[in-house]
C-alpha cells in the first residue's frame, strides 16, 4: 500500500503529484527547489543559499516521513549550471553527512528558473 506524504512546513506540489510516497518502508520524495513555504516565495540568493532552502525543503519531507537526512539513501541533485557545484556541494555535505549515493547534473531549465532542485530517497526509521 502507497502512504502519501504532506507537510505545510515544505512547499505544496504544484501540479499532479505528492510531496513524497512511502511504499515497502522507503521515502521516495519529489524534487524540492528553493521556495520559502511560509511565504511561498522562492530564495532569491545565490546557490548556497538556494541549495540550503532546497535540501531543508527535502529535510521536512523527510521528518513528515518520520525519518531524516542519515536514512538518505539516494540523492539527485539537479544543477542550472555545473559551474555551482563545488559552492552545492559545501552545502549539501553539511546535512548529508552520512554520504548517501548520488547523482548530479546540469540541466538546461528548472522549474522557475531556479539554480538548483533536490530530491531524495529515504529508509524509514527502525
Amino acid at each position: 500500500m502507497l502512504q502519501k506524504i504532506s507537510t505545510d512546513k515544505a512547499p505544496a506540489a504544484i501540479g499532479p503529484y505528492s510531496q513524497g510516497i512511502i511504499a515497502n518502508g522507503m521515502l521516495y520524495a519529489s524534487g524540492q527547489i528553493p521556495i520559502i513555504p511560509s511565504t511561498g516565495e522562492l530564495e532569491t540568493g545565490d546557490i548556497t543559499a538556494q541549495a540550503k532552502q532546497a535540501i531543508e525543503n527535502a529535510g521536512e519531507i523527510l521528518k513528515a516521513a518520520g525519518t531524516d537526512y542519515e536514512h538518505v539513501v539516494k540523492t539527485t541533485c539537479f544543477l542550472a549550471d555545473m559551474a555551482d557545484f563545488a559552492a552545492f556541494n559545501s552545502v549539501y555535505e553539511k546535512y548529508f553527512t552520512g554520504k548517501p549515493a548520488r547523482s548530479c547534473v546540469a540541466v538546461k531549465q528548472l522549474p522557475k528558473n531556479v539554480l538548483c532542485e533536490v530530491e531524495v530517497i529515504a529508509a524509514l526509521e527502525d
